[in-house]
């Protein structure tokens, strides 16, 4: 039902702002783990990658969709780890696969300036795959959960055509499926802004 919603209203809002500016832009993603998923895996994640997608319905304001994936990674030492009533002995991989997808509202704060600091909100889902490998055995949790991404950032004008973006997000999924926890985390993003 929810993928049904959040498609449902991009069609609808590609349709009824067709002709209006829009800007595309895709990012490499820093993120750094939160909560639950700061503590199982507590090292910053380097694999990371957004696009965003605007239409401009005013000079101040774009409404549009993005779509994240942050791979988080660890490898715990040599130990005896115990989950519900078996303890195993051994060396721990940890990962966390998190795609976010969410429909947006932005706001500019200074249209047709070189310098346009904005802020906004996703609603949405985000999808984890939890995984924990110790010798020859695979712990895997996975949910898709409903989930709030606000974000702040600067667009950096460097032509008519485009320009260079800086922001960052704060991802919630919250509790669902195999994971009894919220999974959240925030993420520093560098991209290129296709602007038309």
């Amino acid at each position: 039902m929810k993928k049904i919603f959040i498609i449902a209203s991009m069609l609808l809002l590609s349709a009824g702002m067709a002709g209006a500016q829009s800007m595309f832009t895709t990012s490499y993603s820093i993120g750094f783990g939160t909560g639950d998923l700061g503590s199982f895996i507590s090292q910053t994640s380097f694999r990371g990658f957004n696009m965003d997608y605007r239409k401009m319905i005013n000079p101040n304001v774009g409404v549009g969709f993005t779509a994240g994936w942050n791979v988080f990674y660890e490898e715990k030492p040599y130990d005896s780890y115990t989950s519900g009533d078996v303890t195993l002995s051994g060396k721990q991989y940890r990962y966390s696969n998190n795609i976010p997808m969410y429909v947006t509202g932005s706001y500019f704060f200074k249209p047709g300036e070189v310098m346009n600091p904005f802020v906004g909100l996703g609603v949405g889902t985000m999808y984890t795959r939890r995984n924990t490998d110790m010798n020859l055995y695979t712990l895997e949790e996975d949910a898709w959960s409903f989930a709030l991404q606000p974000e702040f950032g600067f667009y950096y004008e460097l032509n008519d055509g485009g320009g260079v973006t800086i922001s960052g997000k704060f991802n919630t999924g919250f509790k669902a499926g195999d994971l009894n926890e919220t999974q959240s985390f925030f993420t520093l993003n560098f991209g290129f802004t296709f602007a038309n």
